[in-house]
């Protein structure tokens, strides 16, 4: 891939922007931005990142190997439409737009468009994304290699079934936002018991970044990972009838449960 074009200049385009000029996977130089409005911002990445901004006097769309399409969905409709006068059917596509189909913009666009749709979460812009790609039906092979390639470097990277995608979005995409309030309530009991808040926040983020690295370092599944914390009759089965007693499981599943319907709705917006 030559060359890469941004439509959107949002927070999760320029973590991915960041990526590929930190893992040198395509220089600066080769690399576009573009977005209806706010040129300031496009200056600020320009300046930021050694990129380029696009230049509707001597740039076109159909001269991007690739573009991806970094906007709000809300005006999807009029983007295709003018999109397909402006690319060509062997430019690769890459939709960061959540809740639309690869099946959307293969209807909307050229046959046999290209077309990858990829759900990364914020933490991108850490380089620590759990990101989930689906593949269209005009992917090639060398299509799949790069766009790896790319997230890679934002964070872990997994090709799921499109059917799967709405609940990868209500566990991974929505998932920061369970953590971060769990660490609220957390960090609220620990200031109520006298702790500094900087010493809670730290020792709180700390907890859960060590129990992430033991589920991704170990063999052993959570459940078994809990049993070893939990002695009988102490602190942390106290903790745990606690949860359960007041609905702590429950309440969890039934968080991912509407963070996946609600996705599905939207997405019910734009069937083909």
């Amino acid at each position: 891939m030559n060359r890469l074009l941004f439509l959107g200049a949002g927070p999760m385009a320029e973590a991915i922007i960041s990526g590929i000029v930190r893992k040198e996977i395509m220089p600066g130089t080769s690399i576009y931005v573009k977005n209806r409005q706010n040129q300031d911002r496009i200056e600020e990445l320009v300046a930021k990142y050694g990129i380029n901004g696009f230049n509707p006097e001597k740039d076109q769309l159909d001269q991007f190997d690739m573009i991806i399409l970094a906007m709000q969905p809300n005006d999807i409709g009029e983007v295709c439409r003018d999109l397909k006068q402006k690319i060509h059917p062997q430019q690769l596509i890459i939709s960061i737009i959540s809740s639309v189909s690869t099946e959307y913009f293969e209807e909307h666009l050229h046959q046999q468009q290209p077309i990858i749709r990829v759900m990364p979460n914020t933490s991108s812009t850490i380089n620590e994304s759990a990101t989930a790609i689906s593949i269209g039906k005009y992917v090639e092979e060398k299509h799949v290699n790069f766009t790896k390639t790319m997230l890679a470097a934002i964070g872990t990277v997994y090709v799921i079934e499109e059917s799967k995608m709405d609940i990868f979005t209500g566990i991974a995409g929505c998932g920061p936002a369970y953590f971060y309030a769990f660490m609220e309530q957390m960090e609220t009991l620990a200031v109520e018991h006298d702790l500094p808040i900087e010493l809670a926040r730290n020792m709180i983020a700390q907890t859960i970044l060590g129990s992430a690295k033991m589920v991704l370092l170990s063999d052993e599944d959570p459940m078994v990972l809990r049993k070893h914390v939990a002695a009988p009759n102490g602190p942390t089965e106290a903790g745990l009838f606690a949860l359960e007693a007041f609905g702590g499981k429950k309440a969890i599943i039934e968080a991912v449960k509407a963070a996946t319907e609600r996705s599905k709705e939207i997405g019910k917006l734009f069937n083909v």
